[in-house]
């Protein structure tokens, strides 16, 4: 079967964004279709400042609202990445093959270390060296494809580029994977913001519908959501991105089609209306099963503790082989260690 791997970062609480655009693909598609391995990737968090205590906690949610979101443990595979030492171990390898100017060329990389500049001050090194971690993520498990939005293609591209690389080099190890994309609502935007992603590290609260925020909440978010010039309802992501935003929002929650449905409404009252109703039933039956789940905490941590053995027994041989394609020496074994010693 394909392989498909994919994560998301504790560094926010989980927002619609990621439900429309990742995580309801995974639990109705990729799991079924596909050898489906999903992560936590804390150690991703670690690249910018944080708090040790909010970093377990939003790990834990996250894996909790994967569960609840319809990923089953049976199908696929859901693990904490600090949980398995390969990611790290493949990451300072792939180090050895990435080289200064493309991890300098990331976009985000770019973008948050100039933020940084302007205040006077410096981003973390693994901010820079993150990406290839990332890439480790990929390649350890052999994965075919990686379901991603427009903002995080680069990274599977430099995946790419280190997998070839090195097969290259060194030895054939590494599956070389592609990114894919889901059709709708890839990319919810920011509901007060359209011109921004709707991200769970973003400070803009009322733009942002978080999976657990009540249903009222919700709907007054969406009332409130930025329109455009004009009276008329029409789908034009580039002229009228506040209407597009909502319009791709109804259209994912309800499986219809945005142009089509701007034709069903005169005024944007309505639509604003029908769009708060569609989202909280999108995310009632999400917000019931994570109560369930919380109420026992062993069922969670049993699922990442399993998760975590398959993931291991799935990333070691390749990590093993790049280890000594690269050039290491391999461990010796307990038993071979032990033979010739004198007690």
């Amino acid at each position: 079967m394909t392989r498909v791997f994919s994560g998301v970062k504790p560094t926010g609480h989980l927002t619609l964004g990621n439900y429309l655009g990742a995580m309801r693909r995974w639990a109705t598609v990729d799991q079924h279709q596909s050898d489906a391995v999903f992560c936590i990737v804390d150690l991703h968090a670690l690249t910018v400042d944080h708090d040790p205590a909010r970093v377990r906690r939003l790990s834990r949610q996250a894996a909790t609202l994967l569960l609840a979101s319809g990923l089953d443990p049976e199908r696929c595979t859901v693990f904490v990445q600090s949980h398995v030492d390969e990611h790290a171990r493949l990451s300072y390898v792939l180090e050895c093959v990435a080289t200064d100017g493309e991890m300098r060329r990331m976009i985000q990389y770019k973008e948050k270390a100039a933020r940084e500049r302007v205040r006077g001050g410096s981003v973390r090194l693994s901010l820079l060296t993150y990406p290839v971690l990332m890439a480790a993520d990929i390649l350890a498990y052999g994965t075919d494809e990686v379901p991603v939005g427009d903002d995080q293609t680069q990274h599977v591209e430099l995946a790419r580029d280190l997998a070839a690389r090195f097969n290259q080099r060194y030895a054939h190890t590494f599956v070389v994977p592609r990114a894919t994309s889901p059709q709708v609502a890839a990319r919810v935007m920011n509901l007060q913001d359209p011109a921004s992603k709707m991200g769970k590290s973003d400070d803009s609260g009322p733009g942002i519908v978080y999976l657990l925020d009540e249903p009222d909440v919700v709907r007054k978010k969406v009332m409130r959501a930025v329109t455009d010039s004009g009276r008329e309802v029409v789908y034009d992501r580039d002229a009228r991105p506040g209407l597009a935003n909502l319009l791709e929002i109804l259209a994912a929650c309800t499986g219809g089609n945005p142009s089509e449905l701007s034709g069903v409404y005169e005024s944007y009252g309505a639509l604003k209306k029908d769009t708060a109703e569609a989202v909280v039933e999108v995310l009632k039956p999400v917000q019931d099963r994570h109560r369930e789940l919380c109420a026992d905490p062993g069922y969670v941590e049993g699922v990442l503790r399993d998760g975590a053995e398959r993931a291991r027994a799935m990333a070691r041989p390749t990590v093993d082989a790049a280890y000594r394609a690269i050039g290491l020496l391999p461990a010796a074994s307990t038993a071979t260690a032990d033979i010739g010693v004198t007690v």
